[in-house]
């Protein structure tokens, strides 16, 4: 061919000497036709190709569909046949070449951007949501290339210097990914004493970036990420990209890791999660505190955090019943989910953006914020039905059933159970007819005990509907709906006065909940459990329960601590205060295997506090 012509021409003009030699028999097999491509056609041209084998196809296809003569029809269909051999081996060619072709399109784009859009287009090559995100190989390669651009650009030389010292820190970092799970009496995830221990300050240690390591060493002592951001005056671009790959590699590790543990498979895609959530608030964070100095810096983090969410959400683990969970925790990130609000808020409707507006109302539900859970699941629900994403749009319509239990308007709480269920039943999505059954049942006792039904058949109907979402969310093994059937079912049995029978399925939905790493709902349970103990004059029992449970909701920001609180307030004043404190030391031990001695030692503090304002 000739290399005067376009590139539109020549390669229309390869694909008809193809054609052409095959209806002449000079083409006996498909390995030819792949050898002209490999021979022809120039990595990173790829569209131009393709449009023009469209191009072709289409005119061919429209003479073999339509040609009267039959020695003609016969032309344009054998044709036809050459050029889906040809299709067929562009794929294959595709395939072999995607790698070059990727970094090729790479350094085009990112030589070509504006000095200001090239950090965004360095972060879209490597987004995992991307067909072909570069892998740490081809940023290698990519690095290498820009090379040869650096020295008449010095933007383009940063990248450069960034993208090789990101990947050289990861290459330390590797080793080290989980080392700190084994340190003695380390808790699984990011939570815990700030301090030497831990995942953050394990990874600072081994890195020489100045910028990561006060990242690691701040996020390791529980301060701001986002003034740790507005401090760094003398960041520069290298700088940003060199953290950039670190915290991507870290985040993405540990999933990898993490979805790996067959062996304990809650407690992986607990930690997954956990994992999600976590990296996406920290560049929430950094995307504040960095825009302050540049925009593009703010942007950028924005755009990295965006990634992490739609990542996060095509999980099949997303949790789109699950509150906030327990390893996701640390005072800096107590508030954690509402700096996804704002960014979020910028991203034009689509499937993911519904089921990430799907955890931030539930998880603003446990934070006592109702008006904002019902406002984020009202707009999940309408963008998961225009998106077709029916198990989200069945998760919304029970999440606004529950929170509308919690503003008392349980006529608005049974309407929408009573959706979810037809709904879940049509779809056949048997996780959330489990949820509506236990919503149902749960709106009905509670409307009922509003409206001080007394006959035991209103109840009886009720707890029958918690027992059906009980026994389906078992056979699912779903213990996430279970650990909410259990907790339902026991308040149910607290409202109609069969205690043992509440204090059972309390224990249970607490120990359920444990396993799901809901905190809300351990919250929840043990505050429940606190009030029926109290009603049975188990005072030890009421202050054990009542002190873990306000402990719980504290630690997410719960306003709900209060309620506990209160329980415990009037305890303290019945049996005075040495009584109090000895029951308190009684149980000891069992609080501090599930809070540890810093939480233990902050219970009376909390209880002063509440005691303050009262």
């Amino acid at each position: 061919m000739s290399e005067s012509l376009p590139l539109r021409d020549r390669y229309l003009a390869l694909i008809d000497d193809i054609v052409q030699s095959t209806l002449k028999g000079k083409i006996s097999s498909v390995e030819q036709v792949y050898q002209l491509l490999l021979k022809d056609l120039t990595p990173g041209t790829g569209e131009v190709f393709e449009l023009a084998l469209s191009d072709r196809l289409t005119i061919i296809q429209t003479q073999a569909d339509s040609e009267p003569d039959e020695l003609k029809k016969a032309k344009a269909t054998r044709s036809l046949r050459a050029i889906k051999t040809i299709q067929t081996q562009w794929q294959r060619w595709q395939e072999h070449n995607k790698a070059t072709e990727v970094i090729v399109s790479a350094v085009k784009e990112i030589t070509t951007a504006s000095a200001e859009q090239r950090l965004a287009t360095l972060l879209r090559f490597t987004d995992p949501n991307q067909k072909y995100p570069l892998n740490a190989q081809q940023l290698q390669q990519l690095s290498k290339s820009l090379q040869q651009f650096a020295q008449a650009d010095a933007s383009l030389q940063q990248i450069s210097i960034g993208i090789t010292r990101g990947l050289s820190s990861w290459q330390r970092l590797q080793d080290h990914l989980v080392s700190w799970m084994y340190e003695q009496n380390r808790d699984l995830g990011f939570g815990g004493v700030p301090g030497e221990n831990g995942p953050w300050a394990t990874w600072a240690k081994q890195i020489d970036s100045q910028l990561a390591k006060g990242l690691l060493r701040t996020l390791a002592m529980e301060q701001s990420a986002i003034e740790f951001a507005e401090q760094q005056r003398g960041i520069t671009l290298g700088d940003w990209v060199e953290l950039a790959l670190i915290l991507q590699y870290l985040q993405r590790g540990l999933v990898s890791w993490f979805d790996q543990q067959a062996y304990n498979v809650q407690a992986g895609s607990k930690l997954s999660i956990s994992t999600f959530l976590t990296f996406a608030v920290i560049w929430s964070q950094l995307a504040s505190g960095f825009g302050s100095i540049a925009a593009v810096y703010g942007d950028g983090g924005s755009q990295i955090m965006l990634q992490i969410l739609r990542t996060f959400a095509q999980r099949s683990y997303f949790p789109l019943y699950g509150g906030i969970f327990a390893s996701f925790s640390g005072s800096y990130l107590r508030n954690a989910l509402d700096y996804l609000d704002e960014p979020l808020s910028r991203v034009e409707g689509t499937q993911e953006k519904a089921r990430i507006l799907t955890l931030l109302g539930s998880s603003q539900r446990a934070l006592g914020q109702y008006q904002r859970s019902i406002t984020f699941h009202q707009q999940a629900l309408e963008i998961a039905r225009n998106a077709g994403d029916r198990p989200c749009e069945i998760a919304n319509l029970n999440h606004l059933s529950r929170t509308y239990v919690q503003e008392q308007n349980y006529a608005e709480a049974i309407n929408y159970s009573q959706r979810g269920l037809i709904l879940s039943r049509q779809a056949g999505d048997r996780t959330g007819e489990a949820n509506a059954l236990v919503n149902l049942g749960y709106s009905e006792v509670m409307q009922a005990q509003k409206l001080e039904q007394l006959e035991p058949e209103t109840y009886e109907m009720a707890i029958n509907y918690l027992q059906q979402g009980l026994k389906l969310s078992e056979q699912l093994g779903d213990i996430q709906s279970k650990a909410l059937c259990l907790s339902s079912i026991g308040i149910a049995y607290q409202v109609i006065n069969q205690p043992a029978d509440a204090i059972k399925n309390l224990e249970a939905g607490f120990n359920a909940a444990q396993l799901s790493g809901d905190l809300y709902l351990q919250g929840l349970n043990l505050a429940n459990l606190a009030e029926v103990n109290y009603s049975q004059a188990n005072f030890a029992r009421a202050i054990y329960t009542g002190c873990l449970g306000m402990y719980m909701f504290h630690q997410i920001a719960s306003q709900e601590w209060r309620k506990p609180a209160a329980l415990l307030a009037i305890l303290f004043g019945q049996i005075g205060e040495e009584a109090f404190k000895n029951a308190l030391q009684q149980h000891r031990p069992k609080l501090i295997a599930i809070i540890g001695v810093d939480g233990y030692d902050y219970i009376p503090q909390l209880l002063a506090e509440y005691r303050q304002s009262m």
